[in-house]
């Protein structure tokens, strides 16, 4: 009877012990199941939840092109004042983050004598007005930026860029006081998106940039342009190039400006901004770069109506980042048409704020003058009146 009861136990204890190995296996495995599913679901989160968006709002406008009778309409007793011609416009440019124009006449300053058509020099207190405005990319490289060379020495050009590098904020490109100035890289952010500005011409109207000073205006080269590129294009998530081109008073692009704006594209600028024809021309997309080939005049006392509208471009700008790869892409391509009126005070209207006492026929203008700006592509919105 022992022997069989000790056989018992012992069958009993290795039932125990069998249990408990299974239990054991059992809350192993539940352990590691549960431990699986979690590391899935966290894995699924970060998944879902990499991409990482950043939008930009900008605005760009044309050439400030200040003859002496705008000048004269905002000289004051201790100088001058031209935040009267932005009366419509200020209040626009404020609610974007980027706005950007060409000052197509140098800011040398009236110390030094101020100077219109054919070899311009402006007051400072131009750049002050725009400033003021919202305006914070400025492109300096244009047909005019030697006028006042031969004139003041480099004087003008050292004028200007001391005030531009006393604008908190602004980016001021294309015309330099040395080459050490000029190799700066300059790069800034807004909400998120790293951003630079690099401007060239095409034409210094004839005027010789000086042996060993080509810093004084950056002349546009294939070569050059591309080492510039190189030097930003990693460094920044938006990469803007100013380009001075084209033929005056032409409504379309040259084989010049399609052959440079495709060149741009192929190395990288995201946007390219165009002045020079003192007219409008088209907005393009060539593959991802976004094209304006012509913003025309902002202001101005030229004797047109085509010469003194100008085209307010306007788009949101947006930064993905998905698995550490960065793009920018473009949304809400906006155009506006403004124009000049030169009998009142050269004020920039909207068309929108336009009537026929300010401007004759002035739907039938907007009619003509849209149909350069879309001829290119259908992602750009005409704002309507």
């Amino acid at each position: 009877m022992k022997r069989k009861k000790l056989r018992g136990n012992i069958r009993n204890a290795f039932l125990l012990i069998l249990l408990a190995v299974l239990a054991t296996m059992v809350g192993f495995y539940l352990q590691r199941k549960e431990n699986f599913v979690n590391h899935y679901i966290d894995v699924t989160y970060e998944t879902v939840n990499t991409e990482e968006v950043y939008t930009a709002s900008m605005v760009m406008v044309g050439d400030a092109l200040m003859h002496m009778p705008i000048n004269r309409t905002y000289q004051t007793k201790s100088g001058y004042d031209f935040k009267g011609i932005f009366k419509y416009i200020k209040p626009i440019v404020e609610n974007y983050d980027l706005a950007y124009y060409n000052q197509e006449t140098m800011l040398g300053g009236s110390s030094l004598g101020l100077s219109g058509y054919p070899q311009f020099n402006s007051p400072t207190e131009v750049g002050e007005a725009f400033v003021d405005a919202g305006f914070n990319l400025v492109s300096l490289a244009t047909n005019h930026t030697l006028d006042g060379r031969y004139r003041y020495s480099n004087k003008a050009i050292t004028n200007s860029r001391k005030f531009w590098n006393s604008q908190d904020g602004v980016i001021a490109a294309g015309s330099y006081t040395s080459q050490e100035e000029r190799d700066e890289v300059i790069i800034k952010e807004v909400n998120g998106i790293k951003y630079a500005l690099l401007s060239y011409t095409t034409s210094t109207n004839g005027l010789a940039i000086p042996s060993g000073q080509s810093y004084l205006v950056n002349k546009y080269s294939e070569k050059q342009v591309k080492t510039d590129i190189e030097k930003y294009r990693d460094k920044v998530d938006l990469l803007m190039v100013a380009m001075h081109w084209g033929v005056e008073y032409v409504h379309y692009p040259n084989n010049d400006q399609k052959t440079i704006a495709k060149y741009l594209a192929k190395n990288g600028v995201d946007i390219v901004i165009g002045c020079h024809p003192h007219v409008i021309q088209p907005i393009d997309m060539i593959d991802d770069t976004l094209v304006i080939y012509s913003l025309g005049n902002f202001v101005s006392n030229q004797d047109t109506v085509a010469k003194l509208t100008g085209l307010m471009a306007s788009v949101n700008i947006k930064k993905r980042v998905y698995h550490g790869e960065t793009t920018i892409s473009f949304d809400n391509i906006m155009a506006d048409l403004i124009y000049t009126n030169k009998k009142n005070k050269y004020i920039v209207y909207p068309y929108t704020e336009l009537n026929n006492n300010i401007l004759s026929n002035y739907k039938s203008h907007y009619t003509k003058f849209s149909k350069y700006i879309t001829a290119y592509t259908d992602k750009v919105k005409m704002r309507e009146l």
